[in-house]
């Protein structure tokens, strides 16, 4: 067997020579002695260093399978690198056994990641010096300790802290890494200050009305509730969802907005949609006063955008959200919070920038005392290119950052996936250029946080990317 299970520096570097020796499957034994016997078979020793080709996809499979708790998985991929060596299709090949394995043993992999990510608590220990210390118990499925530590180094920097498990244990230590043995669910407090706190967050996001216990325990299976603090507390909830539910329906509908006839009456009837606006202060008022869609009966004002008339670059977005249909302004509300901290870090200056939205009125579904985001339409959106047109013709922006898939067909007047647009920069007509990329709301609806965290990187990215076009 490997020395330590789940390596896969030490499964690769066996491989490798065995590869390069030319060592077929058949001829190798992974299967030490208690003294630790070597990895391979004698043909292996000794065998000349060659350079083996193999395709990088397969190589990323392989870092997650060999983690698998089943012990023939290191012969198994080496049969398949052994085969894929000499022949570069092979994982093309769906209908071959051994790849159907392979990528139901990377799924399995990749699920017992997944659930380590989103399952495993820190309790706390104390504090040394300025670093506070935290200890977690996990039971995971397969051997993920090294593939998954890494994550919680990057999530959790400033602190120290160690994972145990039945198999292994990670250590972060004076932002140091290291692994050991593996240890007892003994030795991790039971509980601590903070899971009083985090059951009362748990309690108040719980939605009675949107629970489906079957799929809540697909995602969550039993079998980590016992470590989780607030599994005590999902029996009660949903005991009580039915009673919950009931009073949320009796609750009363929210009306509309009371400001919005206050708003109304601050704009001048000559203002209404009138092509004679020559400035964006009065193209403000204009848009408050549009009637094109229905969709300024019910919300409180029309929201135009802010910011420099010469701005050389404009962030478009898709519609005002609650708080900005209360202050009038775009970007003010959680993902305006999201935007501000993702252009910090790309080095942009919001007060440089003109940012607005496709659609100038906040669209909303009224639930209880709660306004409820809607998509606007494409037709919707389509009326409202014409104020969108006015703004730019007024800012003449260089680059053009659509945020969301309604924002990029406001610009363009075409639905198109932001993935198929995302990643480099478009021409539009009269030489503008456009770069396309997610909403900041996106992110905040993402309820893995492995993910998210990718995502959000991803959209910094794409910031930096309209700096340094403008720059």
């Amino acid at each position: 067997m490997l020395v330590t299970p789940g390596d896969f520096a030490e499964w690769r570097s066996a491989a490798r020579g065995l590869l390069a020796g030319g060592v077929a499957p058949e001829d190798v034994s992974w299967r030490g002695s208690e003294e630790g016997a070597s990895l391979f078979g004698d043909e292996a020793v000794g065998a000349s260093a060659g350079a083996v080709s193999l395709p990088r996809e397969l190589l990323e499979i392989a870092e997650r399978v060999i983690c698998h708790r089943d012990p023939e998985v290191p012969a198994r991929l080496y049969r398949i690198i052994w085969r894929a060596a000499r022949d570069r299709q092979l994982l093309a090949r769906t209908t071959d056994a051994e790849v159907d394995w392979l990528r139901r043993a990377d799924k399995a992999i990749r699920r017992d990641v997944h659930k380590m990510h989103a399952f495993l608590r820190f309790r706390r220990l104390g504090k040394e010096a300025v670093r506070e210390s935290f200890a977690a118990w996990f039971e995971p499925s397969h051997h993920i300790v090294r593939l998954t530590a890494p994550f919680f180094q990057r999530r959790f920097y400033g602190m120290d802290w160690a994972i145990v498990t039945p198999d292994a244990r990670a250590i972060w230590h004076d932002e140091t890494l290291s692994y050991g043995p593996g240890g007892t669910k003994g030795e991790v407090p039971d509980s601590d200050i903070v899971e009083d706190q985090w059951r009362t967050y748990y309690g108040a996001i719980f939605n009675p009305a949107r629970v489906k216990v079957n799929a809540m325990r697909a995602e969550m299976p039993k079998k980590y509730w016992k470590n989780l603090p607030e599994a005590q507390d999902i029996a009660p909830l949903l005991a009580g969802a039915e009673a919950r539910v009931e009073r949320m329906r009796e609750a009363a509908v929210s009306i509309a907005n009371p400001l919005t006839d206050k708003w109304r009456t601050r704009v001048p009837d000559e203002l209404l949609l009138d092509d004679d606006v020559n400035t964006l202060d009065e193209l403000a008022c204009a848009v408050d006063r549009c009637t094109r869609c229905p969709l300024y009966c019910n919300a409180t004002q029309g929201v135009a955008g802010e910011g420099p008339e010469r701005a050389r670059i404009m962030l478009v977005g898709e519609q005002p959200g609650d708080q900005e249909d209360l202050q009038g302004r775009p970007f003010v509300g959680p993902a305006g919070q999201v935007l501000n901290e993702a252009l910090e870090e790309a080095g942009l200056d919001r007060r440089r920038l003109f940012l607005t939205n496709a659609v100038k009125h906040f669209k909303f579904e009224p639930r209880g005392k709660r306004r409820l985001h809607q998509n606007p339409t494409t037709g919707e959106i389509d009326m409202c290119r014409w104020w969108l047109d006015k703004e730019r013709a007024f800012v003449q922006p260089d680059l053009i950052v659509t945020l969301g898939a309604s924002a990029l067909r406001g610009v363009t007047g075409k639905s198109a996936s932001i993935k198929s647009m995302r990643s480099r920069v478009h021409e539009l007509e009269g030489g503008t250029k456009l770069i396309a990329t997610i909403h900041p709301s996106f992110l905040l609806r993402l309820p893995d946080r492995e993910r998210a965290a990718e995502e959000r990187e991803a959209f910094v990215v794409d910031l930096t990317r309209a700096r340094e076009f403008a720059t």
